[in-house]
């Protein structure tokens, strides 16, 4: 593994460009510019505790009927889903992996949307190679995530570590439904390593499943719970743990296939 400029060093924040416009490409959503974080924005090893308190206080505002743990959990998973997807898609996708310690976030009322990434050397290598880096990025960020939700609502260490486990297995899915010349062993054994790299193994895993049309398919099977329960009881999410296996496994099949078209 190298560290080198993706694309020659005075074409300027090209490698970063490219980065962003692919992850808004695949997603549909992420909302990324190269550049410093803005006044305000999250920033990884800042003081951060004015944007993570007014989040809290916007989730508390939106949501008074859950529990203070519903607010923990959104505060995390906030925080964490674009550093995620864009660790999984500079690893798979892209082929280089940028400093996602300058990787700043916007919040939007109750939610996390919208980052900027500041240009620079990029680290190139295999897939192994990159999900060891970003693994290497992220567990310092993520460590320091933990904390500033904790000075405010109580998340242990193992529901975090659960909900840190299902975004990385959701994205293996998303990742196998965009790149179908992966195999489900390919994806697989991805999943164990970025697991395993980021010390989340044994906090859930993918399930192969067999859709009625006979296709094989991946689907996430979680130990984690997002809580979601609280604000909406009649409704659990398609990968809940709470509901009956069978209907998970169904509802899950479902939508793996309807991502497949």
């Amino acid at each position: 593994m190298a560290r080198s400029f993706l694309f020659a060093q005075d074409t300027g924040d090209a490698a970063t460009t490219r980065l962003i416009a692919t992850a808004a490409q695949l997603t549909g959503f992420m909302k990324g510019e190269p550049g410093a974080a803005r006044p305000g924005w999250y920033v990884p090893g800042a003081d951060n505790s004015a944007i993570v308190g007014e989040l809290h206080a916007a989730l508390a505002a939106a949501y008074p009927q859950a529990s203070p743990a519903f607010h923990a959990v959104r505060l995390w998973t906030n925080l964490l889903w674009q550093p995620a997807y864009l660790a999984v898609v500079a690893a798979h996708i892209h082929g280089a992996m940028p400093d996602l310690g300058t990787l700043s976030q916007q919040r939007r009322g109750i939610y996390v949307d919208g980052y900027r990434l500041v240009p620079g050397v990029q680290t190139s290598g295999s897939a192994e190679e990159l999900i060891a880096e970003a693994a290497r990025q992220l567990k310092p960020i993520t460590a320091a995530l933990l904390e500033e939700v904790n000075a405010l609502a109580r998340l242990k260490p193992l529901p975090a570590k659960r909900l840190f486990a299902d975004r990385m297995l959701s994205l293996m899915v998303w990742l196998g439904q965009r790149r179908r010349d992966m195999s489900a062993e390919t994806i697989q054994a991805y999943s164990e390593l970025w697991l395993e790299s980021l010390g989340l193994s044994g906090q859930g895993t993918l399930e192969p499943v067999i859709a009625p049309s006979g296709q094989h398919l991946l689907i996430v099977k979680r130990k984690g719970c997002c809580l979601d329960y609280l604000i909406d009881p009649d409704r659990f999410c398609a990968t809940c743990p709470k509901q009956e296996d069978t209907v998970r496994v169904a509802r899950q099949t479902a939508n793996a296939l309807a991502e497949l078209g």
